[in-house]
């Protein structure tokens, strides 16, 4: 319902004929394009798009060629880790979240989710075991950077899925528990509600519950959150996060945030996604 809004088309008109929107993952570095193509994808996945429209569909074409090395992403590369691994990693997050049916894409899935079912395989994380699959499977170089926590939005989105429910109920766990949550998205322990739900800070909570609610194991444990957003909901069945919600990101949805009717509308349509999820995980 948000595809012929003004947000959508000005993401639209952005895209280059090959299908990225100027770097990839960051733009600490010049280029024309305002926005990467992540951002643009985030965004227009929140906007509702799926493999279906053609703009996404000439995303996965380009992410696919990068991903299988016809083509380059042409970021800088970064010398904090393995930039062929973390490359990888991150194409095969972002086309896996409209499609699991590339197979090079759900190579590099099936890899990480090789090694967390070690790190976990005793029922809590082992991060010698992590560090020795890591090595093992990823085949890291000596002196190619640090490893790639797997508490971060790529890992995370990216095997959802792919684990058995014996690594997949150990690792929610342990990304509940984590004191510095999940890296990207949200850098406090999740098992602890923010303090205000009209924020900024509610909203990339939310974020990260999200990530987690694509695992069925983590439908009671996160019983919580749903308690909480029923307990934030208005005598009228809907709910507002504030205009601190507009992150330019998940908000705003509508084309005009001005008018406050326009907001609830999004949060509310927002939040009843979300408890479905919870409530199907």
């Amino acid at each position: 319902m948000h595809k012929d809004g003004k947000w959508a088309k000005a993401i639209i008109a952005l895209q280059e004929e090959d299908g990225k929107w100027g770097y990839f993952h960051s733009l600490s570095q010049f280029y024309a394009s305002p926005i990467t193509t992540e951002q643009a994808l985030r965004r227009l996945e929140r906007l509702g798009f799926t493999e279906e429209d053609e703009c996404i569909q000439k995303a996965l074409t380009y992410m696919n060629d990068c991903l299988t090395e016809k083509k380059q992403i042409p970021d800088r590369k970064e010398k904090v880790h393995d930039w062929s691994i973390f490359t990888s990693l991150i194409l095969s997050t972002q086309i896996r979240r409209f499609t699991d049916k590339n197979e090079a894409a759900n190579a590099v899935a099936e890899s990480w989710a090789k090694i967390i079912t070690k790190a976990f395989q005793s029922g809590i994380y082992d991060h010698d075991r992590y560090v020795a699959a890591y090595h093992k499977i990823l085949g890291m170089k000596p002196g190619g950077g640090r490893l790639i926590d797997f508490m971060n939005f790529y890992p995370i989105s990216l095997v959802a899925g792919c684990l058995d429910e014996h690594t997949e109920k150990a690792l929610v766990e342990y990304a509940l528990s984590k004191e510095d949550g999940i890296y990207y998205i949200y850098d406090k322990p999740l098992h602890i509600l923010p303090e205000s739900f009209q924020s900024k800070e509610a909203v990339r909570y939310l974020s990260a519950i999200e990530l987690l609610a694509k695992y069925k194991s983590a439908i009671d444990k996160l019983d919580f959150v749903r308690s909480w957003l029923i307990e934030n909901q208005s005598p009228d069945g809907k709910w507002d996060i504030g205009k601190a919600a507009n992150d330019k990101i998940h908000f705003p949805l509508s084309d005009d945030w001005r008018k406050k009717e326009n907001r609830v509308k999004d949060c509310t349509e927002y939040i009843k996604t979300l408890i479905e999820a919870l409530e199907n995980s």
